[in-house]
């Protein structure tokens, strides 16, 4: 059991390489509920796959147990990413409608192949991370799940025998804010253990027949789905999860404007959380007060429309938008002071070498990307050639040009390898920082344009907090109304 368990070294590599990647990426990621993963057994993490390869990136960054993943089969002959994927000890799986798959009676034996391999790590206390859709997508629900992960349950139960702990099977909610864009934040929600059926709940026979198996994995399927469904906040449609998101910030700019409070940009998990409230409350009220919900609805939807076209958020209503962030006097004054020492070359390396080398990888990624969804992940797979070649290519050609200059001027210090090294750590720097004085300038631009809206458009800004206010009510309201008739 501890040789299934045990990180090796490659693996603990890989790790830290894929959380280099997705530091770079990710402005900001949040991780939630590690408390919910045991630590006496193994088991499966259950996900939906809304961002490609970034979803199981953040899975394996984010836990700190041993984990193994199924992938299909044609990401393991994928430059550097096969190689990675082979040093985590994941397992190919082979789809009926990949062309390479081989013949059915072949498939099939290559995956129970695999499913044997993942269910051996599984009954040894390692655990498993799958993804049950099958595909990755851009719903904001989770298709139809596959059966994979009920039979690879029960396949580890038969193989880790009676006396065996039983494996969890742990549904993982993924949430980005903007997960096409680069400096964006996600979050990583590990859910309590899924509570298995007691008619469910036991280690299959050895002859059991194949429809009883069928029958009882799709049953279970059913139940990881309905919990997975759960996890990530599920809606029918994208209209219905703006407006719920709307929701959100209704009660949570209007709230702290009645209490006095100035209402930043919460965080991933602040907003995860308060949309999850918001929807049960919308999916309750649908079915208790369907007219008053759909009245609710009408009116989110207007007020909605109103702010996209005065292009402000909830939050602009109220006081006045400061001029960027804070930092932004002290970055000013450091610029001040070391203008003809440090900025002004860092930053001017940083954008002669970065603006290039980002403006390739946007581009590539968005042509090479069959669906929106896998634009995330070929950013990051590309940037991470393209950046570090870029800042050696700056040193390597900063170093040649010092040496050609020599050449013409032999009275020059020759310091080659010092130049090209400068000349890399400023494109580092210099990007960093470039970054910074990007979203600075963003924020101050976005605050200059709200005050001008704002100095324009008085009547419409005091008639939208007038609604906002009215909405937030009503909120509160069809809330205490559905309290009431659970009490009752």
């Amino acid at each position: 059991m501890k040789s299934a368990a045990k990180e090796t070294r490659t693996f603990r590599f890989a790790r830290r390489f894929v959380r280099l990647l997705l530091q770079m990426f990710f402005r900001e990621v949040e991780v939630v509920g590690l408390e919910n993963v045991p630590s006496d057994r193994g088991g499966l993490f259950v996900s939906w796959h809304p961002n490609a390869l970034v979803d199981p990136a953040l899975i394996l960054a984010s836990t700190p147990r041993n984990v193994a993943f199924g992938a299909r089969h044609g990401l393991f002959s994928v430059p550097i990413l096969g190689s990675l994927m082979r040093a985590i000890g994941s397992v190919p799986i082979y789809r009926a409608h990949d062309r390479d798959s081989g013949e059915t009676d072949e498939r099939r034996q290559r995956n129970r192949n695999s499913l044997d391999q993942l269910a051996g790590r599984i009954a040894g206390g390692a655990w498993s991370v799958l993804f049950p859709e099958g595909e990755s997508h851009d719903l904001p629900h989770p298709k139809v799940l596959k059966s994979g992960a009920a039979r690879l349950y029960y396949r580890a139960r038969t193989i880790g025998g009676e006396g065996s702990p039983t494996p969890a099977i742990v549904p993982v909610g993924l949430h980005y804010d903007r997960k096409l864009f680069f400096r964006s934040r996600a979050l990583v929600w590990f859910h309590p253990p899924l509570t298995v059926p007691a008619c469910l709940d036991l280690t299959p026979p050895a002859d059991e027949d194949d429809t009883s198996a069928l029958a009882r994995a799709g049953q279970l399927t059913e139940q990881i789905e309905a919990s997975l469904s759960e996890a990530v906040h599920a809606t029918e449609d994208w209209t219905i999860h703006r407006l719920l998101h709307r929701g959100r910030r209704v009660v949570q700019t209007e709230s702290a404007a009645r209490e006095g409070r100035k209402t930043g940009r919460p965080t991933v998990r602040e907003s995860t959380e308060a949309f999850a409230t918001i929807r049960r409350a919308y999916y309750l009220g649908k079915s208790a007060m369907p007219d008053r919900v759909r009245r609710m609805r009408s009116r989110m939807r207007s007020y909605d429309a109103q702010l996209r076209i005065l292009g402000i958020r909830d939050r602009d209503l109220d006081g006045r938008p400061s001029l960027g962030s804070p930092w932004l006097p002290i970055l000013l004054l450091l610029q001040a002071v070391f203008v003809f020492l440090l900025l002004p070359p860092v930053l001017l390396v940083g954008y002669v070498v970065n603006l290039p080398a980002a403006f390739f990888v946007s581009v590539l990624a968005r042509q090479g990307a069959s669906k929106p969804k896998d634009i995330a992940s070929l950013k990051i797979l590309i940037g991470s050639l393209v950046f570090p070649v870029s800042w050696v290519g700056a040193g390597v050609t900063a170093a040649l040009i010092e040496s050609r200059l020599r050449e013409a001027f032999p009275s020059l210090p020759a310091h080659p390898i010092l130049i090209g090294v400068l000349i890399t750590s400023f494109a580092i720097l210099g990007g960093l920082m470039s970054l910074r004085y990007l979203r600075l300038s963003r924020e101050t631009i976005g605050s200059l344009r709200i005050r001008l809206t704002r100095l324009r458009q008085r009547k419409t800004i005091q008639r939208l907090r007038t609604e906002r206010s009215s909405l937030y009510d009503e909120l509160l309201a069809i809330a205490s109304a559905l309290d009431a008739e659970r009490v009752s």
